[in-house]
């Protein structure tokens, strides 16, 4: 007998269980998570996992839990199960663009005379956005620093994003899109330990210190009191803001509690502050309290009133420094085995391939590698053909330290589109961190090659952001570190 593909048992099961309309009733009251009101069959999914952690066996049950003692924890944890979203360093390469060009220079230039910066990082995950801030602030403000008072301030639903994020270690997923030279400039290398089976890469002291974590549903905004910034941070931070980034979280929410939101962070910006949301969340109605400025490939907004100075972006150098001539990278003891997966594992291998990439990237993002790249393997099945399936499989073997494998997966993903600059890019920076630096030169050419024959402003296929343009830079620079090509520069 065929078996149904997957996402159709799924909603099957949320139509099968009667306690679950109450409790999606319940968890869309609590979060504001209107998201979910169509998504019965992604909902019972991420319930599905809390049921089975309980030792339950359907959502009637899972309520009383909820209702009875340690329901806390348990809402707690069904919370961080829903809301933990997409997230690595520089996502958006257009907003870091315009943050590092316009936005910061213009908040480091007004608040000269008091030296402070407020910023707050709404909806932050696992950390990956406070900390490219802390980052990027770090590189403008050069020797300067220690005479300014920086707090970035994250805030998130998930008890678990936060613990990860203070954490402050992560894999080479959420590291994609930065070469190595970064890592080992903004990161130094952990070796495998229990729970870190494949090791990761621990964010450096100095940006770890700049950044504040509390919890905050952004519902209190509009329902409850000021925002709780926490004993550490209150009577510093007060509620005005130079820098509010809330990006990617308003699709959870319905249109009413969106322009309410936006209308509250609004009224916690400094005078000339700057908010910045989703790429796909500006609205028209903003515009009733919030100022509107375009900038190259994103929209800001600031209070009401302030005076909208026409300015240039300052030039952006490289994201990639040179790469360093005797880079040796760290003895690896070979990969340890991907443990069997779970007789309960769900069969994807008649899913499209966007719901495939999307279920795939969502485990990944939520830090379970082992179970994204399993999850993967038995999907591309019969799909062995899709370039991006291949590319993805590629990334989550680097994560796992399973270099063989991501070089033939990477490969695998050229064979299928020879055009696929990103496939191109990351074999380059693979074999460079081998030390094979004619092959990572050629990859890292091609690259080059085929994101200057596009339009400077394109968004690269599977490039989470990365535009024709930043990416050429970024391939010329590693090439002329390695000592190859500096190739192809424009005439």
């Amino acid at each position: 007998m065929t078996r149904p593909p997957d996402r159709v048992r799924r909603a099957a099961g949320a139509v099968a269980d009667p306690g679950f309309p109450a409790l999606k009733e319940r968890v869309i009251a609590r979060t504001g998570h209107s998201y979910y009101v169509d998504k019965d069959d992604l909902l019972h999914d991420r319930v599905r996992r809390r049921l089975k952690a309980c030792g339950l066996h359907d959502c009637t049950a899972y309520l009383a839990r909820l209702d009875g003692p340690g329901g806390r924890d348990e809402w707690a944890a069904l919370e961080a199960e829903i809301t933990i979203g997409e997230t690595f360093f520089f996502r958006y390469a257009e907003q870091f663009a315009a943050l590092r060009g316009r936005i910061l220079p213009d908040l480091i230039a007004a608040r000269g005379d008091v030296r402070t910066l407020r910023v707050w990082s709404a909806g932050c995950s696992t950390g990956a956005e406070p900390y490219s801030l802390a980052i990027l602030l770090h590189e403008l403000l050069g020797e300067a620093l220690p005479e300014w008072s920086v707090t970035i301030l994250g805030t998130d639903l998930s008890v678990e994003a936060l613990a990860t994020a203070r954490e402050a270690e992560f894999g080479p997923w959420a590291l994609r899109t930065l070469g190595e030279p970064e890592r080992l400039r903004w990161f130094r290398r952990v070796p495998a330990r229990p729970g870190r089976p494949h090791g990761a890469y621990a964010l450096r002291p100095v940006y770890r210190r700049m950044v504040r974590f509390e919890r905050q549903n952004l519902l209190s905004l509009i329902d409850g009191p000021q925002p709780s910034m926490g004993t550490t941070l209150g009577a510093n931070l007060g509620s005005n803001f130079d820098l509010i980034l809330c990006r990617n979280v308003l699709i959870y929410f319905n249109a009413e509690h969106v322009n309410r939101i936006v209308r509250a962070l609004g009224e916690r910006l400094q005078p000339g502050g700057w908010l910045l949301i989703g790429h796909a969340e500006p609205n028209p109605a903003f515009a009733q309290w919030l100022e509107p400025v375009t900038l190259p490939g994103t929209v800001a907004y600031r209070p009401a009133g302030t005076e909208v100075v026409a300015q240039a972006q300052a030039p952006l150098p490289p994201w990639v420094p040179e790469m360093p001539p005797a880079f040796v990278p760290p003895p690896r003891a070979g990969p340890p085995p991907i443990p069997p997966p779970p007789p309960t594992a769900p069969a994807v291998a008649t899913a499209e391939p966007d719901d495939l990439l999307r279920e795939v990237r969502n485990l990944a993002d939520a830090g379970e590698t082992a179970q994204a790249w399993r999850l993967l393997q038995e999907g591309i099945g019969g799909r062995g053909t899709e370039p991006a399936l291949r590319y993805y499989e590629g990334l989550l073997a680097l994560d796992l330290g399973r270099e063989a494998e991501a070089e033939r997966a990477l490969r695998g993903a050229l064979f299928l589109d020879r055009g696929f600059v990103m496939a191109h890019y990351q074999l380059g920076l693979l074999l460079a961190r081998g030390r094979r630096r004619g092959q990572a030169a050629r990859a890292l050419d091609n690259a080059l090659r085929l994101a200057q024959g596009l339009p400077p402003e394109t968004i690269l296929p599977e490039g989470d952001g990365v535009s024709a343009q930043r990416l050429a830079e970024n391939a010329r620079a590693l090439l002329s570190g390695m000592g190859g090509p500096s190739a192809r520069d424009p005439a």
